[in-house]
């Protein structure tokens, strides 16, 4: 499991109950402020069309499993606690939640479009969303400021000794732990049409940077949680046709209806799997329990799904591009053991043959001849770039 998406949010906005009904985990649940106090982590699934199929095979998954050509491929979610306002200042949990924030690759920021929670986690009414939104943003904006106030002092300092260092450098190195680089840095700071040089940028400039420095580092979804309210779908229509948050995806999500489907699965009561748009009643239950079912499913059709597992999706494919890759055989699937596409891979966006090779082995990567494309048969150099879906054989000295 190569990524970690984070599961973000204040207190007791169902948070806990996502994760929980997206890895089937057990973690404490509750409507009061810090249920969760450390980090839960659990493994999640994406939705792969499988490849198999078009060899005319079945897959055999040695991690994660297939469904009627839809493999589930594992992902690692991170429940992160201790969101509250002024976590940037260590107020709350705040400096270990933004320490185990940055293990995580992106953030599904769970919000409680009902408005039943303020900004602390407690109950109230008509609270609006969008002050959520807002704050978590500032405080991952404060946080990144800070940071990069203290590469822009390092390099005015170093600058006073030598004048053979650029500011890009200093901020990469500095904000090296965000997973960005000195020509990702440079390219910001001239789309912001900033000059390379510090001493030009006001306060606001200094804070556009920073938020563009961490809009691109920790890139968000917003899961829309209880969305099966009245409250909730009037706030989805007023905050998703609002201007101000056309740089944010929005998912409607029902954890407690994913959860409860889930359960039922696993009781035998229903037909369900994680991301479908609708379920079978399998087994004789009660009137009652027909009905809080029925009001579930009208949500799931409505929408789509539960939107648990269309966030998570969201979060991978669509913000960080990842593309999946099963390894193959031009000649044959299977191994010497018969066991067809034992696994499917989650790379970056814009991998090559040689990044694959690598990323299965370095022994691999380092005796690598060439890729063969086993749908065209055709021969990949290593620097080709992989499709989402590919299948591909590598041939190697080792």
């Amino acid at each position: 499991m190569s990524y970690n998406i984070g599961l973000v949010g204040k207190p007791s906005v169902g948070k806990s109950t996502l994760f929980n009904a997206a890895t089937m985990n057990d973690v404490p649940e509750g409507s009061y402020p810090f249920t969760t106090i450390d980090p839960s982590i659990g493994e999640a699934y994406v939705r792969v069309d499988c490849a198999a199929p078009e060899f005319d095979e079945s897959c055999t998954p040695d991690t994660g499993y297939c469904r009627e050509g839809t493999r589930y491929v594992p992902t690692k979610l991170v429940d992160v606690a201790g969101l509250v306002p002024g976590a940037h200042e260590g107020r709350g949990l705040g400096n270990q939640f933004l320490t185990d924030l940055n293990e995580t690759d992106v953030l599904v920021h769970v919000v409680d479009f009902s408005g039943e929670t303020d900004l602390e986690g407690e109950p109230t009414e008509d609270h609006d969303p969008r002050e959520d939104i807002d704050f978590l943003e500032n405080e991952l904006d404060q946080w990144y400021v800070g940071i990069l106030e203290t590469g822009i002092e390092k390099f005015q300092n170093r600058y006073q000794a030598t004048d053979d260092h650029s500011i890009e450098i200093e901020l990469a190195d500095q904000m090296s732990a965000f997973g960005t680089n000195k020509d990702e840095i440079k390219q910001i700071i001239l789309a912001l049409d900033l000059e390379l040089d510090p001493e030009t940028w006001d306060d606001d400039d200094r804070h556009a940077l920073a938020r563009e420095i961490r809009k691109r580092t920790k890139p968000m979804v917003v899961a829309a949680n209880k969305m099966d309210t009245p409250a909730a779908q009037e706030n989805w229509d007023a905050i998703t046709d609002d201007p101000d948050y056309d740089h944010l995806q929005f998912v409607p999500v029902s954890a407690h209806a994913e959860k409860a489907l889930k359960n039922a699965a696993e009781q035998g009561v229903v037909d369900y799997h994680a991301g479908d748009d609708d379920f079978d009643i399998v087994a004789d239950i009660s009137d009652e329990q027909e009905q809080g079912l029925e009001q579930i499913r009208e949500f799931v059709t409505t929408f789509g799904g539960t939107g648990v597992q269309q966030a998570i999706e969201a979060a991978l494919f669509d913000e960080l591009g990842v593309i999946a890759v099963f390894p193959g055989g031009a000649e044959a699937m299977g191994d010497e053991q018969g066991r067809v596409m034992r696994d499917c891979f989650l790379l970056p966006g814009g991998s090559t043959t040689s990044d694959f090779a690598y990323h299965l082995h370095s022994d691999i990567g380092d005796g690598l001849l060439h890729g063969l494309n086993c749908r065209t048969k055709r021969q990949m150099g290593g620097d080709t770039e992989l499709d989402h879906r590919e299948v591909v054989e590598l041939v190697t000295t080792n």
